[in-house]
């Protein structure tokens, strides 16, 4: 069977038997099959970058292999933890359970908090960034790699996932401008050297409430850590302790970027009107004019 047959063979079967879900959508049948094509060559990539690769030529060998991810992606493991490989802002990272699977609606996290670190930018001094839950470090270390002026601080509460981003910061050979430690929020660095020291904080935190993660999609609940999810209550208690302890970090005109739920924007928007601690507070939204990320700039 050549390579067209086959591929048609494996379209044909999965057709009906993979669900694909909203906040992957760089994931289709022919992403996936060409993602797990390449897995099986020993070449592994993201289904974003897989999918306008030719495919190889594989051994009967890897033919069987490439029959057992695709059971693997039958059965809900997340596309990404079997390629090992997620792109996020053109970027290739590794992922695997110890940390959230970047999505592409942070892209407009990521973006905007580039945008920032190359407005702050200055010829004579390096930008200090903080990367808070760093999860796999992709937006840290994403904005290090565009941005050669940056010196990344990254942390997670979770020490697996600060194993991944140091294992994704010797990936992408950043040792030099990026590092990562374990503690809640910006405990890692709550010392006197780092108070009043960062130009820029980021944060993707933890925003969905306590009773929808329980109700979250079998292929999310079954594999990634649920505490990437988990926002409290209200989905909204980590944003709290960011808006209320991150300024103490900040030099004078820094800002603080981070990422809300689907119809948190207006409540956290006034939530850091109120703190008095902001001389900005600006706001962007996705393609269906829902706010996803503000920015703040502290007085």
């Amino acid at each position: 069977m050549d390579k067209e047959e086959l591929f048609k063979k494996i379209s044909d079967e999965l057709e009906d038997k993979l669900h694909f879900l909203d906040d992957k959508p760089e994931e289709t049948i022919i992403s996936t099959i060409n993602a797990l094509w390449f897995k099986a060559a020993g070449i592994p990539i993201s289904a974003e970058r897989a999918v306008n690769l030719s495919l190889p030529d594989l051994t009967e060998n890897q033919i069987i292999y490439l029959s057992e991810l695709i059971q693997m992606r039958i059965e809900n493991t997340p596309l990404a933890y079997i390629t090992g490989r997620q792109n996020f802002m053109e970027v290739e990272l590794l992922t695997d359970r110890r940390a959230l699977i970047p999505r592409k609606e942070t892209e407009l996290l990521g973006k905007k908090a580039l945008q920032l670190s190359r407005e702050l930018s200055d010829p004579d001094k390096k930008i200090y960034v903080m990367d808070v839950c760093c999860g796999s470090g992709n937006l840290g270390i994403t904005v290090a790699y565009y941005n050669p002026n940056c010196i990344v601080f990254a942390s997670d509460i979770s020490q697996e996932a600060v194993d991944l981003t140091r294992e994704n910061i010797n990936f992408l050979n950043l040792n030099e401008r990026v590092s990562a430690n374990q503690g809640d929020m910006m405990e890692a660095y709550d010392k006197d050297e780092y108070r009043g020291k960062f130009d820029l904080i980021i944060c993707n935190p933890p925003y969905i409430s306590s009773s929808k993660v329980q109700k979250m999609d079998v292929e999310i609940s079954m594999n990634e850590p649920m505490a990437a999810f988990d926002g409290g209550m209200l989905g909204i208690k980590i944003i709290q302790k960011l808006v209320h302890d991150g300024p103490k970090f900040l030099r004078n005109a820094g800002w603080m970027v981070f990422e809300v739920g689907l119809g948190q924007g207006q409540l956290i928007h006034q939530l850091c009107e109120r703190t008095q601690l902001f001389s900005q507070i600006k706001t962007v939204s996705d393609g269906s004019d829902n706010i996803r990320v503000i920015s703040v700039q502290k007085s």
